[in-house]
């Protein structure tokens, strides 16, 4: 067994430099110490109990001229706030730690700051030592990321009300219990789809292109050949990202059940033309063309898919939206605001 003596020697080691040559140990501890200072950029300052320098170490702006009578180019508050502090370890003997916020070219620095007692043989303070450390990337760091994490919490609630109104819509309109599940289901998937093309980008939004290709990809058999895009490619924001995603999964959906993806040879198009609103502001007008079924021409019965269409959608966007069926033609109109998309 080994004693309480040996660990207590094991733990004291721990913390100390054992020097394997002794005549050098000072010499090569000082070297050493004094690159680690650098390499962390840390200040060292030490001052005796009159607040007169001693030695510096390492010292940059703005504690580079600090001496007896300043505290190097400081605002007078935080000089004042600090000389305090020292005082009072002075007067105490207790450490004292400080954050400062120094005003610079590029904005605050912000520093800790840590004073401590240089105690004596006989227990009193014969200076003090003064340690800073720039910590102002780190505070860069946590603001963006607390930055962020109210991002993801108001856009999660977003998607949440999204979700809560597509389950409210098709409960609305489903005809049968039995089709809750697979209609919620699938605009849940559609929803996710966009919603993955958004975080790819790092919340930015999505191409047009990559969005409508992606949604009409699931159901059509052949993609390429059945959906025609025409014109502008614009990059979407995230909120238009989803909600135009939904659009294009009902025109989708309803197009596989009566409209031109339901046979072999048919084809949509979706032409995208940069406009302006009625208010002469410019805008995105989307615009979805196919032929459709004769069976299809004399139902009127108001879906959730239309009502998605022609009010959630364009309402989400503060846009307007018409849907026609003329004839055996199906054709649905989208426009939005600039605020919606970039062009560049």
């Amino acid at each position: 067994m080994r004693s309480k003596a040996s660990n207590m020697s094991d733990s004291r080691q721990g913390e100390e430099v054992i020097a394997l040559h002794p005549a050098e140990s000072g010499m090569q501890l000082g070297r050493a110490l004094l690159h680690a200072l650098h390499n962390a950029g840390i200040s060292v300052l030490y001052q005796d109990r009159e607040m007169k320098t001693v030695w510096a170490r390492n010292m940059r702006a703005p504690w580079a001229t600090d001496t007896a009578d300043s505290n190097g180019i400081l605002p007078p508050a935080q000089a004042e706030r600090i000389g305090a502090a020292k005082r009072g370890v002075i007067a105490s003997g207790k450490p004292e730690r400080l954050e400062l916020g120094v005003p610079g070219e590029d904005g605050v620095r912000w520093f800790q700051v840590w004073i401590d007692a240089d105690h004596g043989e006989g227990g009193e303070v014969q200076g003090i030592v003064t340690t800073m450390v720039e910590t102002t990337e780190q505070r860069r760091r946590e603001q963006t990321l607390k930055t962020l994490l109210r991002e993801v919490s108001h856009r999660s609630k977003n998607l949440l009300a999204i979700i809560q109104s597509i389950a409210t819509q098709t409960g609305r309109y489903s005809g049968a219990s039995g089709d809750f599940l697979p209609r919620f289901r699938g605009r849940l998937q559609s929803l996710a789809s966009s919603q993955d093309l958004v975080t790819s980008s790092n919340w930015r939004g999505a191409a047009l292109h990559e969005l409508v290709s992606g949604q009409v990809g699931r159901y059509a058999a052949d993609p390429e050949r059945s959906l025609r895009l025409e014109g502008e490619n614009p990059y979407l924001n995230p909120n238009a990202a989803l909600h135009i995603g939904l659009a294009m999964h009902e025109l989708a959906v309803n197009s596989v059940s009566y409209g031109a993806l339901s046979r072999p040879d048919g084809r949509v198009e979706l032409t995208a033309r940069l406009t302006t609103d009625a208010g002469g502001e410019p805008a995105l007008s989307l615009t979805w063309c196919e032929a459709i079924g004769a069976r299809d021409v004399s139902s009127s019965e108001k879906r959730f898919g239309s009502v998605a269409l022609e009010r959630v959608v364009p309402a989400s966007l503060n846009g307007t939206a018409t849907l026609e069926i003329i004839g055996d033609r199906l054709e649905y109109r989208l426009v939005i605001p600039k605020g919606n998309f970039a062009t560049d």
